[in-house]
């Protein structure tokens, strides 16, 4: 998914603090440059009609391996843990949400119905959630400009270059355990659009300012 187009589903969709020691939470990490990223993933699976879901599930996750700086250990972290450790800046990067933001914009904190109005607001694109801390995490393309800043949107944060990401394992998609993808991606590379997160982001604080937020 690239960064241009007009958000599709946008108008249809509307009617706390930083963990410190979460494993989704934001890390130093080296420079890629100086270990050997994985290499890049595979063919592309088309999407269609006929892929099944556990197809859709190892496309999407031989694509997110090619943030890896080690691929059979980031395969191993999803499989023993459920959360791989991914670089971000290179093929994605990931804007970090506090729930309490997403919650006040759907007016809900019900979980299914979250998930069910991310499916309308973003047009494709890729969201999970760390049910511990309580953050959303929205993967967009690793060159994303973040044009907001954390003082006037507090918890907000754009994890770009020389930071890791704890990202969850493709197959859990239900609200249990420690995380799982609330909008799963259903093809290689697909994104967030930049627009449609800054637009959630906005939408938040005005919620809560209205007495919307939970």
């Amino acid at each position: 998914m690239t960064q241009t187009g007009t958000p599709q589903k946008r108008s249809a969709a509307i009617a706390g603090p930083h963990p410190s020691s979460d494993v989704l939470s934001l890390v130093a990490a080296p420079d890629p440059a100086d270990g050997e990223p994985g290499e890049e993933a595979g063919g592309v699976l088309e999407a269609s009609g006929l892929t099944t879901v556990p197809e859709r599930q190892f496309a999407a996750m031989s694509w997110l391996l090619g943030a890896a700086v080690d691929r059979d250990l980031a395969r191993v972290q999803w499989d023993e843990q459920g959360i791989a450790l991914l670089c971000c800046g290179g093929i994605l990067s990931a804007v970090r949400i506090p729930a309490r933001l997403v919650w006040a914009a759907v007016k809900t904190d019900q979980l299914e119905k979250v998930d069910a109005f991310l499916g309308e607001w973003f047009d494709g694109g890729a969201v999970f959630m760390d049910l511990r801390s309580q953050q959303y995490y929205a993967l967009v393309p690793g060159t994303a400009d973040w044009p907001l800043n954390d003082r006037d949107f507090p918890g907000v944060q754009c994890l770009g270059r020389d930071n890791f990401l704890g990202v969850t394992a493709s197959r859990l998609t239900t609200p249990e355990g420690r995380a799982y993808w609330c909008l799963p991606m259903q093809s290689p590379g697909d994104l967030c659009y930049l627009d449609e997160v800054e637009a959630l982001v906005r939408t938040g604080p005005a919620a809560l300012a209205e007495g919307g937020g939970q």
